[in-house]
């Protein structure tokens, strides 16, 4: 496959120093992949320099947290409010895209005065609001970071800003109706995504998903270049998503979810990291494995990938006692344990199918779901749900703990000094990437 890098072997774990700084571009949330980046760092002994996207004051003004709402985050911490996005960013007529959206009917949905030249206004404006914000950090960063480092030490940024979704009423269940939709209440995501409200989502997922990494790289550069005289490394990484290689029908094979309308924004930030990577600078994004996250549950299907682990830590590392556990806690968590080769055959033949359907194909991603798609994913999803004893006690729980924890090793180890601009994460490097037994 054209331009696809992906990490094949466990990369050395790099004798990191005292001194060395992980930098968090975005804020840390519960049950999500940079967790097990942390994780990592806290491990090999750097100081984790916490940040976050701040909060709206009743007048839906951006703000830094109160005393109370950041007394819990570790120290050292940056209260500078990072919120990328437009949506509430008012343009010439005083109105945010979400006021256009307003009292808009889910009937009526596609008939919005929103328009091209106030999303571009309103745009600009949160441009500028964001990279205000930035600059600030990075400022705060410098003082707090440059005075403490010295020669041999390294200084590892990672972004963690993704999605953009508007917080307007309209959107969620429209989007509901694109990700979760059959029969009479499908959406073609198509049709939502060429929809003004769709251009909408566009322009906003690609300035909080992709140009906020532009911004950090380009904002931290004359920091960069203080850190440099010092005999100060850094390097920067992001979090991507472009499929993954998981084990079908006995091989390592591509497969991707649709629709996957955040896809078009991912393609972005690995186009940003090419051209900084291109400039001398070491960043990689990491296309990292399917999870279940808090963020990712809208994404019904998202997870069914995440079963087939199992296979590749079997076959990657049989012997290691966390593959023994992983396989026990799955069986034991189904209604019956020989259920658990039951939905790698189901997976097997979704997949299969989705591969010739056109709904996975990796010169063409993203794509966009069809219905016939969209409702096999679905009843698949919900089958698999049935099979478990307690929907509240899922395999997709414990194997996404895994994804966390080998990914967050790869991000810290293989990006000290990374190889490509972009790189793939599959099921076969997350097993690699166990803890040593």
């Amino acid at each position: 496959m054209k331009d696809f890098t992906a990490i094949r072997t466990r990369p050395e774990e790099v004798p990191f120093k005292k001194g060395d700084v992980l930098v968090l571009f975005g804020e840390l949330f519960n049950r999500g992949y940079a967790n097990g980046l942390v994780e990592e760092a806290e491990a090999h002994g750097l100081t984790v320099v916490r940040a976050t996207v701040g909060r709206r004051d009743e007048n839906n003004n951006l703000r830094a947290l109160t005393e109370e709402e950041s007394k819990n985050i570790p120290q050292p911490f940056i209260n500078v409010p990072l919120e990328a996005g437009f949506d509430l960013e008012p343009d010439s007529k005083g109105q945010t895209p979400n006021d256009y959206l307003k009292g808009l009917k889910l009937s009526d949905w596609q008939n919005t005065q929103l328009t091209e030249q106030s999303l571009q206004e309103s745009l600009e404006k949160g441009r500028a609001r964001f990279k205000k914000q930035t600059a600030t950090f990075v400022t705060q960063l410098e003082n707090l970071i440059l005075p403490k480092l010295q020669a041999g030490n390294h200084v590892h940024f990672a972004h963690l800003m993704a999605g953009g979704v508007p917080r307007t009423k309209i959107v969620l269940p429209l989007m509901n109706r694109v990700f979760k939709g059959t029969g009479d209440r499908y959406l073609s995501s198509k049709e939502f995504w060429e929809s003004q409200i769709g251009r909408f989502l566009q322009l906003n997922f690609h300035v909080v998903t992709a140009e906020t990494f532009d911004v950090l790289v380009d904002e931290s550069s004359a920091l960069r270049e203080k850190l440099k005289a010092k005999n100060v490394s850094t390097s920067y990484v992001a979090y991507g998503y472009h499929g993954t290689e998981v084990i079908i029908n006995g091989e390592y094979h591509w497969q991707s979810y649709a629709p996957y309308i955040q896809g078009w924004a991912k393609c972005d930030l690995e186009k940003y990291s090419k051209k900084w990577f291109d400039k001398g600078i070491q960043t990689c994004v990491y296309n990292c494995p399917e999870i279940l996250t808090n963020s990712s549950s809208i994404f019904q299907g998202v997870e069914i990938a995440l079963y087939n682990l199992v296979r590749s830590l079997k076959r990657e590392q049989p012997n290691h006692p966390i593959t023994k556990k992983m396989e026990q806690d799955c069986e034991m968590v189904l209604k019956e344990p020989q259920m658990l080769q039951q939905i790698f055959s189901k997976v097997d033949e979704f997949m299969t199918w989705s591969e010739k359907h056109g709904t996975s194909d990796y010169p063409t991603w993203p794509q966009h779901s069809t219905k016939e798609q969209l409702e096999k994913m679905l009843n698949l999803s919900q089958e698999i749900l049935s099979m478990h004893k307690n929907e509240k006690q899922l395999m997709s729980a414990v194997l996404s703990e895994i994804i966390f924890k080998s990914c967050g090793y790869i991000m810290l180890h293989d990006a000290y000094k990374p190889k490509h601009a972009v790189a793939w994460i599959g099921h076969d490097a997350v097993s690699k990437c166990l803890p040593k037994a």
